[in-house]
Order: C-alpha cells, then sequence, then structure tokens
C-alpha cells in the first residue's frame, strides 16, 4: 500500500464566539470547493492536535484561540479523489472574543461567518444533489446527531 493510500488526518477547529456561534467559511480548495467548512487543515508531523487546530485558525482567520479538547471525530472517503480522512474536530476558545475573522487565504477560502449549530444542522439536512457542508461536518452530525446541543 503505498502513503497516498493511507488514510489522513485533518483538524477542524469548532471556534465559538461569545454567543455560542462558530466561525465557518466557503472553501475553495479542491477537496469540498463551495461547501461550508471549520477552519482547520493536515496534522503535521510531531504536531498536537490542539496545536494544530490553534496554529490552523491562526493561519487562516487571524485569530488566536486555545484548543480546550477533542470533541468529535469524524472519517470521509472521497472515492473520486482516492483520499480518507480522519477529521478531528477540537473544541476552541477565542483568546480575545471581541476579535473577528479575516480572510487571510482567500486562495482557499471565500470569507468567514458566524453560524450557530441550529443553522449548521440545518444546511446539513437541506441534502440536494450536492452538500453545502463539507463531507466531514455532514458525516460528524449523520453519526452523532445531537453533537453541539450540549454548547
Amino acid at each position: 500500500m503505498s502513503s497516498e493510500a493511507r488514510p489522513k488526518i485533518g483538524v477542524a477547529a469548532l471556534v465559538y464566539g461569545p454567543d455560542k456561534r462558530l466561525i465557518i467559511g466557503r472553501r475553495k480548495s479542491p477537496i469540498g470547493r463551495g461547501q461550508w467548512g471549520f477552519p482547520g487543515g493536515h496534522l503535521e508531523y510531531g504536531e498536537s492536535v490542539v496545536t494544530c487546530a490553534e496554529r490552523e485558525t491562526l493561519e487562516e482567520t487571524g485569530l488566536r484561540i486555545r484548543g480546550v479538547k477533542i470533541a468529535a471525530v469524524a472519517e470521509s472517503v472521497f472515492h473520486d479523489l482516492h483520499m480518507h480522512y480522519i477529521t478531528l474536530f477540537v473544541h476552541c476558545e477565542m483568546q480575545d472574543p471581541d476579535a473577528q475573522p479575516e480572510t487571510l487565504e482567500p486562495e482557499k477560502c471565500e470569507g468567514w461567518e458566524w453560524k450557530s449549530w441550529d443553522q449548521i444542522k440545518t444546511m446539513a439536512n437541506q441534502g440536494g444533489e450536492t452538500d453545502e457542508l463539507f463531507a466531514p461536518i455532514i458525516n460528524l452530525l449523520r453519526t452523532q446527531p445531537d453533537f453541539g446541543n450540549e454548547i
């Protein structure tokens, strides 16, 4: 089995604002283009999951956050791209609750918005020919439909 055929580790930062809404942005990357996803990316060699969430959020949004804990795990297979991901969702808190996200990687994201879990779940339930949400979020909500209710 080649290294390309092995699952990769993705990290998604669940960045909660003071009103418990989350930062979510529309992706431009080849995987999930046009879909809504949380800040995040690939776990680098030797990096902790929490540090990855903090780094990716800073790089993508300019927000300084504190990763609290791994809150959930989802599995996604992108058959057309021959890619398999295990995504770790990290519960994060903002260091400055008044800060607003910036689009620091416009080639990867159209922009950031604040959405509640209810809004995100509504997007997940709309279905249709193309999902509005990035596959790891859809898969998380399929396996844990009550996720986010405790926040």
